[in-house]
């Protein structure tokens, strides 16, 4: 247990640079006597740890060190043959291939507790992903045609960043010359996708930094709004919306709480389509959304 922590300290500092004593105490769950023993033990392994004092201060490993190839144990393999399992089944990546191919060369595959099977993720024509990929590598600028959250169609001319899913779908993370900001594009509205061969403008941020950027100015407008759920709809409000049961009613209904956000559609497809299993209790905006949208589709089957 003791060489498993120690290699995970390393790993750990290795990563993140400097750290106090007290986020590794907090972060691996021990006391601030046993991370100070763990440094001696790293000391006396030979892996050149550095004491830092004052408030600013804490452990580092030099930066001239590198782990040996051999340092990884075949727990770590496995992890990793998993996630490049993962990644190869949503994009289809043929350079991903290659590297799961060299990592199962020297992994066992019978190994694998978990299987991260992510085919469900590939959306559209995974030319797009991989003429994504490889703008982002050659950084070379994109131009495709948009179409937004209102429907308004537009032709852009971007720096890709990174392709990234979150939000259940593929988005590019990019920067715009003509906003001269980052933003993100979901891959499914792109159309008329070319690399072109204008360099990009400027060195960028790495991919994790700006998207902590955006997360920290996110101009979405969220609400919290409350369901009255009848029974068979409430485990899919819970899966689908992440909804959070805030009280059990004697029948077996169950009011629960859900953030949406007001200008995407996919929360509101759901409501309708759980039908009057479902009742928007709060607040009333959202509530009278949900009949105006049900209106129009009765209205709209009555002229048949």
């Amino acid at each position: 247990m003791k060489l498993e922590r120690l290699y995970a300290i390393t790993v750990y500092l290795l990563n993140h640079g400097r750290t106090s004593a007290s986020e590794l105490a907090k972060h691996f769950e021990v006391s601030l006597r046993t991370i100070q023993r763990d440094m001696d033990s790293l000391c006396l392994a030979g892996i050149p740890v550095i004491s830092i004092a004052g408030a600013s201060g804490g452990y580092e490993i030099s930066e001239n060190y590198r782990l040996e190839h051999g340092f990884a144990t075949t727990d770590d393999y496995s992890n990793i043959q998993t996630a490049l399992q993962g990644l190869v089944s949503a994009t289809g990546d043929p350079k991903a291939k290659h590297t799961l191919e060299k990592i199962v060369h020297i992994s066992n595959p019978n190994d694998n507790s978990i299987i991260l099977d992510f085919s469900v993720l590939q959306e559209g024509d995974r030319n797009t992903l991989q003429l994504l990929q490889t703008a982002v590598s050659e950084k070379r600028t994109v131009t495709f045609t948009y179409t937004n959250n209102n429907s308004e169609t537009r032709a852009h001319s971007v720096e890709p960043i990174a392709v990234i899913y979150r939000w259940y779908a593929w988005y590019l993370l990019a920067y715009s010359k003509v906003k001269n900001d980052y933003r993100t594009y979901k891959l499914v509205r792109m159309s008329n996708l070319k690399i072109t061969d204008i360099p990009f403008t400027k060195e960028h941020e790495s991919a994790g930094t700006i998207i902590e950027m955006i997360n920290q100015t996110d101009s979405r407008q969220y609400t919290e709004i409350l369901i009255k759920c009848k029974a068979p709809a409430k485990a899919r409000v819970i899966e689908y919306l992440k909804g959070t049961v805030t009280e059990k009613l004697p029948n077996g209904d169950a009011i629960i709480k859900a953030t949406v956000v007001e200008n995407e559609q996919f929360w509101l497809g759901t409501l309708l389509s759980l039908g009057d299993n479902v009742e928007i209790v709060a607040p009333e905006r959202i509530r009278r959304r949900l009949l105006e949208s049900a209106e129009k589709i009765v209205s709209l089957y009555r002229e048949l």
